[in-house]
């Protein structure tokens, strides 16, 4: 068979992934900008809840007797925001809905941390360091590994690692694009997991406690919330990851021809530490150790338990936990600020307000996107609409006997679906939250529980759309391998991944949580009960 007979044979085997792609892409085209959408969400709830209130729409308040927020009637009724007062709700409570949005000051507090690791050179050394000495046959799981750790920042798993990865099989003889897949799906399947709490943890868990306060106003989900299960899923992604390059996706790829490369991938050069670089590593882990001990000597009854619950004098409920924001935040710069005098990136203060600034100004888009998903979130909790439809929703799972443990592996396929063309996970969070966050409240589920098995909807099918921020760059580093290589051949290399992904991590979800019964984070409850 002739060379253009194998490429024929092999487009019209690419063809339905081709096909599903452009639906993919053509899909995710028609959404205006998560900015805009929230903006369009916000005026829609306004002329939706005119409509209902003027019905007169309204279900029975499940919740006991006595409750908060439990209407003296027993009745949910939905408010009219097209009214006077409802004008006057909107124009006053502006800036409060922005200010008072729970994710905000949590995330922009963790990233000052996180800066001052990430442009002293801390994290990016850490990765290079991890990967570059791992052994040879550890290799592929070292990569996938570093990748789930790199989430801490994302930015610098996918600009740093997965084309560093790339270089590291072409050095070692193997095929580039499967150090690249490696990478990729552990920095983006595997989103979700990690060893160290970072700024998606309190992201998600703000929007998390605001859904819930629709039934429960004294709820809060804490950044730790599902620290327990993404711990133990970092190692379940790297196996798995591993696994599946080099038994699916590496033997696929075959030999690498180099001759459909760019010309200069023949002369990488991949850096190893430098001296200055590994006392830095070093003097960076001593001063991690330290502040772990003196954090952990705050828990401890014989030194005094000074963070521990003043009443019960237990961890769940307690001043260290409440604060891990602030755990996060020291945890990354005074390790990073070592390693940045250490190495001469940092000499001093006004160096560490400098990586902190950069640090904030990265995030432009995202607070312009928090003001409008304040807004829509604030709007859906004043008309009743999210828990009128949670309490509608709720009552048709019991009906069709959806409300035991298998509805949620509906709900993660369902968010894996959603995030094929809303890649955003926390504009994907912010629109889904308000509606089924209340509803598997009502049947039984905490919180907790509902946003640990989001977690892993929104992480597994990040590897297969081009709706992801960072997809277009995993191609364009790709393609410097391979010419002309396409969307259909990047997303049937990573297709594996997400399958495979998906089923495991759900299988373990099951597994942890309703046969082993564990928790999903610290004080995480599995199952909500009302006025418990």
């Amino acid at each position: 068979m002739s060379a253009s007979d194998n490429n024929t044979a092999d487009n019209g085997k690419r063809g339905w992934f081709t096909r599903f792609l452009a639906t993919v892409e053509w899909l995710g085209n028609l959404l205006p900008h998560p900015i805009t959408l929230f903006a369009c969400f916000s005026i829609f709830i306004i002329v939706l809840s005119g409509i209902l209130g003027f019905l007169g729409v309204s279900v029975a308040d499940p919740r006991p007797l006595g409750a908060a927020g439990r209407a003296p009637d027993g009745m949910i009724e939905v408010i009219s925001l097209l009214s006077a007062e409802g004008l006057q709700r909107i124009v006053t409570g502006l800036v409060t809905n922005f200010t008072g949005f729970a994710p905000l000051g949590t995330v922009l507090v963790a990233l000052l941390g996180v800066a001052v690791a990430e442009h002293s050179g801390l994290l990016s050394a850490a990765m290079r360091g991890l990967v570059l000495k791992a052994p040879a046959k550890l290799v592929t799981l070292t990569v996938v590994f570093a990748g789930v750790v790199s989430n801490t920042a994302s930015e610098l798993g996918y600009v740093v690692l997965v084309p560093m990865a790339a270089m590291i099989f072409h050095s070692l003889g193997r095929h580039p694009l499967a150090g690249l897949a490696a990478a990729f799906a552990g920095v983006s399947g595997g989103y979700s997991a990690n060893l160290f709490l970072g700024t998606i943890d309190p992201l998600l868990s703000g929007i998390t406690t605001e859904a819930a306060h629709m039934i429960d106003p004294a709820y809060t989900v804490g950044p730790e919330a599902n620290y327990f299960f993404m711990f133990v899923s970092t190692f379940m992604i790297a196996i798995l990851g591993a696994v599946i390059t080099e038994k699916i996706v590496e033997p696929r790829l075959g030999k690498f021809d180099p001759s459909g490369a760019a010309e200069d991938i023949k002369h990488q050069d991949l850096q190893p530490l430098t001296s200055a670089e590994s006392i830095g590593l070093r003097n960076a882990g001593i001063a991690l150790l330290l502040v772990l001990a003196v954090l952990v000597l705050t828990i401890l009854p014989q030194f005094g338990g000074v963070l521990l619950h003043p009443q019960t004098g237990e961890l769940a409920g307690s001043p260290f936990l409440k604060g891990i924001v602030a755990f996060i935040f020291v945890t990354f710069a005074i390790p990073g600020f070592i390693y940045g005098k250490t190495v001469g990136s940092m000499k001093n203060d006004k160096d560490v307000i400098n990586a902190m600034s950069k640090g904030m100004s990265t995030l432009g888009m995202y607070i312009v996107l928090v003001f409008f998903a304040a807004q829509f979130v604030a709007f859906f909790n004043w008309t009743n609409l999210g828990t009128v439809l949670a309490v509608k929703g709720a009552a048709m799972l019991t009906a069709l006997g959806l409300d035991g443990p298998e509805v949620f592996a509906l709900f993660i396929l369902m968010c894996a679906l959603v995030n094929l063309s809303l890649g955003s996970s926390s504009a994907q969070w912010a629109i889904t939250a308000p509606i089924f966050v209340p509803m598997l409240m009502l049947i039984g589920y905490a919180p907790e529980v509902i946003q640990a098995a989001y977690r892993i909807g929104d992480s597994v099918t990040n590897l297969i759309t081009p709706m992801m921020s960072y997809f277009g760059l995993i191609l364009a580093v790709a393609s410097r391998y391979q010419k002309n290589l396409g969307i259909g051949t990047l997303v049937a290399t990573m297709l594996p991944y997400s399958m495979f992904f998906l089923l495991g991590w759900t299988v373990l979800f099951y597994l942890w949580v309703f046969v082993f019964g564990l928790p999903v984070g610290p004080g995480s409850p599995t199952y909500y009960q009302f006025g418990g």
